[in-house]
C-alpha cells in the first residue's frame, strides 16, 4: 500500500519549534526527543542543574513550550496547573475548577492527566472531570466539568487519560464501565461540539482504558484514534461518527483486561499495545465499517507486550518496555521480534513510557532509577542513574536536558546545548 502522509494535528502548530513538548509523549507524540546530545550518567547531586520541590502531589508528565514548563498537581486540594521558567522558578500557578480528587492508587494522583498545548493555549484536564483553556501566563480562558455534565466516573482506579487536540477542538475519551464516550470541544469557547456514545459492550472491567487517544490529519481530514474496551475505533472530528473499528483485542472475552498503554503510529500502520492479552496488533489505517478481517497487519504474541508504558517508534522500529523492564525491539512493517532484553531484576516496575533521545532509550523506573540504552542491533545498557524518589512520569527532553519528574520534586539534568530561536 502506498506510504501514508500522517501529519498529527499538533504538529501543525508546532512544527516550527522542534525543541518544544507539546504534550506527554514528545512534539511527534511517538517517544522521540528532539535531536541533541543528552545526558547519560547523573545522581541525585551530581549533573543536576537545578531542582525545584512540588506544591502538591502530581502525577502527570510535564510539558514544555518555548521557555515555560507546564505542568499539573494538587496544592492544598485543589486541581493547580503551574508554570516555571528554564531555570526552574515557578512564574505562575492557577487553580482549575472545584476542588480536586486523590488518587486510589499508591501511584496516582487526582492529576494523572497531562496537559497539552497548541503554543496558543494551554489545556488541562484532571480526576474531577475538570476540562480547562488557559493562556501561556495563566489565565483561565474557559472551564467545563465532563462529570457534572455526562456523569460521575467509574472507572476502578484513576484517571489516565489525557485531552488531544485537532485544528480546532479539544477532545476527551471517557471510557469505563457503562456510559462510555468520546468527546469534542470548541477550542475557543469549551463549548461541547460533538458527544458520541462509545458503549462496546466489553465485560466487566475490560470496559475500562487509561489510554490516551491521537489525532491523526490525512488531507483535509482528521480522525481521532482511541484504543479502549476490546476494540480500536476511528471517529471524524468533525462530527465524533465513528468511520471504522477493529475488535478482536480480547477474543475469549476475559473480565479484567483493561487497557492502559496508549496507542502510536508506525507509517501506515497504528500499534495497538494490549498487556493483558500478551499482544502488539498492528493496525492499517483507512477503511468503513467493521474492517477487523481485512485490516490487521501483523499482531505480535512474542511477550512484546505493555502494561502502562506507551511504546516508541522509530522508523522502522518499535521499542516496547514490559512493566518490568523488559525492552524488545521489532520491526514494524512485520510486527518480528529483533532483540530484547532485561535491564535488571527487580521488584520494582515501570509506569513511565520509555523515550529515545540523541540515539538512546531512556527507561525509568517506578523507583526513580533511569536505565540508558543503546538503539542499535543489540541489547546494551550503558548507563544507569539512581534518583530514589518515587516516579511514574515521563522524562521529557530538550536542547540537551532532561526534566524528569517524580512525586516529590522536578529534576533538571544536564545543561543547555542550544539557545532558543527568537521569536519564542
Amino acid at each position: 500500500m502506498r506510504t501514508l502522509t500522517i501529519i498529527l494535528a499538533l504538529l501543525l502548530t508546532t512544527s516550527a519549534h522542534a525543541d518544544n513538548w507539546p504534550s506527554w509523549r514528545g512534539p511527534t507524540l511517538n517517544g522521540v526527543a528532539p535531536s541533541g546530545n543528552y545526558p547519560v550518567s547523573w545522581t541525585k547531586t551530581e549533573n543536576v542543574t537545578w531542582k525545584i520541590a512540588l506544591p502538591g502531589k502530581g502525577t502527570s508528565t510535564p510539558i514544555l513550550w518555548g521557555e515555560q514548563i507546564i505542568l499539573t498537581c494538587q496544592q492544598a486540594g485543589r486541581n493547580t496547573a503551574m508554570s516555571l521558567d528554564r531555570s526552574g522558578k515557578i512564574t505562575w500557578k492557577a487553580s482549575v475548577g472545584g476542588s480536586g480528587i486523590k488518587g486510589k492508587h499508591r501511584k496516582a494522583s487526582g492529576s494523572n492527566p497531562s496537559a497539552i498545548t497548541d503554543g496558543r493555549h494551554i489545556y488541562t484536564y484532571f480526576k474531577s472531570g475538570d476540562l480547562a483553556c488557559l493562556t501561556l501566563a495563566g489565565k483561565i480562558v474557559w472551564q467545563t466539568n465532563l462529570q457534572k455534565a455526562w456523569g460521575k466516573d467509574t472507572l476502578w482506579w484513576d484517571l489516565g487519560t489525557s485531552p488531544v487536540l485537532s485544528a480546532n477542538r479539544v477532545l476527551i475519551a471517557v471510557m469505563q464501565t457503562g456510559g462510555s464516550y468520546v468527546a469534542a470541544f470548541d477550542k475557543a469557547t469549551g463549548k461541547p461540539v460533538w458527544k458520541r456514545d462509545r458503549d462496546l459492550e466489553a465485560p466487566l472491567e475490560a470496559a475500562q482504558s487509561y489510554t490516551t487517544p491521537i489525532v491523526l490529519k490525512r488531507g483535509n481530514r482528521e480522525t481521532l484514534l482511541v484504543l479502549g474496551a476490546d476494540h480500536v475505533t476511528a471517529h471524524d472530528v468533525t462530527t465524533g461518527k465513528e468511520t471504522w473499528r477493529v475488535g478482536g483485542l480480547n477474543p475469549t472475552g476475559q473480565k479484567y483486561f483493561r487497557s492502559i498503554s496508549s496507542p502510536v503510529l508506525a507509517g501506515d500502520l497504528l500499534l495497538a499495545p494490549y498487556s493483558r492479552g500478551g499482544t502488539l496488533t498492528a493496525i492499517r489505517l483507512g477503511g468503513s465499517g467493521d474492517v477487523t478481517k481485512s485490516h490487521v497487519a501483523w499482531e505480535n504474541k512474542g511477550g512484546a507486550a505493555a502494561d502502562v508504558p506507551t511504546p516508541i517508534v522509530s522508523g522502522n522500529r518499535v521499542f516496547v518496555c514490559s512493566d518490568r523492564g523488559k525492552l524488545t525491539c521489532l520491526d514494524a512493517k512485520t510486527g518480528k521480534t529483533l532483540w530484547s532484553g532485561v535491564t535488571e531484576k527487580n521488584r520494582t516496575g515501570y509506569t513511565s513510557s520509555p523515550i529515545l533521545a540523541g540515539g538512546r532509550i531512556y527507561l525509568t523506573r517506578e523507583d526513580g532509577k533511569t536505565f540508558v540504552l543503546e538503539s542499535g542491533n543489540s541489547f546494551k545498557v550503558v548507563g544507569a542513574n539512581e534518583l530514589g524518589e518515587f516516579t511514574v512520569a515521563t522524562p521529557i527532553f530538550s536542547q540537551g536536558q532532561i526534566l524528569l519528574r517524580t512525586t516529590e520534586h522536578l529534576y533538571c539534568i544536564g545543561k543547555r546545548t542550544a539557545t532558543p530561536a527568537a521569536g519564542r
